[in-house]
């Protein structure tokens, strides 16, 4: 379970969140769209900590942290809880899928290599990259990159798996085998909060679907509300701009 309530953040007089509140249950697939600026990502690396907001909560389980006032153990409790899978792959150049993939277990959580090394090539696998064991970044297509970076997510088992916009480095011919190992991960019974302008992967795995604007959450519900019966004009404007058929009226 992840529950954040009422974040806030500013970058000197510029508020990027403004009490932003979500939660979700294990197993739920959290989609959030939004237009660029909107505060999204923002969120994302303050759940994170990879930026530390202003005022606000972070709870995941059992962990419920203050954000103005967490201390280093709090913050690295909630890491180890949650990962986080970038728009760029940040992958170590000199080291294999494999040698990625269980760089934080031997190293962070000190599991023996021969241990994490079955683990990484299971996970390789799930992502369908039995056979790239010990390439190269370098020698990965984007899309395998960012199937190595899933796979390298979840290894460490997270409760919750932050997705910023995995998908918007790739060509289009690539987006839809990282879609696809996405949906794998939907199935592992591992929460998802993912910032995505992907509708359709967003109509088949989606628990809730939220947009924010503004720094703010417009509106949320359930995927079938939100893309067919949006009630916030805000909402429906910005669909009527990535949905072809979506019909926008004022």
């Amino acid at each position: 379970m992840i529950k954040v309530k009422d974040l806030y953040k500013a970058f000197g007089a510029n508020e990027v969140l403004k009490g932003v509140s979500l939660e979700a249950d294990k197993e739920d697939v959290t989609i959030i769209l939004g237009p660029s600026g909107s505060g999204k990502t923002t969120l994302l690396k303050c759940i994170n900590f990879l930026v530390r907001a202003d005022h606000g909560t972070v709870a995941i389980g059992d962990l419920n942290v203050d954000t103005r006032h967490a201390t280093k153990h709090e913050i690295l409790g909630l890491r180890r809880k949650s990962t986080m899978v970038f728009q760029q792959y940040n992958l170590f150049r000199n080291k294999t899928a494999l040698e990625n993939v269980i760089e934080g277990l031997v190293v962070v959580q000190k599991v023996p290599r021969e241990k994490a090394e079955k683990r990484g090539k299971e996970l390789l696998d799930l992502v369908g990259l039995s056979e790239k064991f010990n390439v190269y970044p370098s020698k990965l297509s984007g899309g395998q990159q960012q199937r190595v970076g899933i796979a390298r997510a979840l290894a460490t088992k997270p409760e919750v798996i932050l997705f910023d916009e995995p998908t918007s480095s790739l060509d289009p011919e690539l987006v839809g085998e990282v879609l696809e190992v996405m949906k794998t991960v939907a199935r592992q019974g591992i929460a998802m909060v993912v910032v995505t302008h992907e509708i359709q992967f967003a109509r088949e795995v989606a628990s809730q679907v939220i947009f924010m604007d503004g720094g703010v959450v417009v509106e949320q519900g359930a995927p079938r509300d939100i893309f067919t019966n949006a009630k916030e004009d805000r909402t429906k404007k910005f669909l009527s701009r990535i949905i072809p058929a979506y019909s926008y009226e004022i």
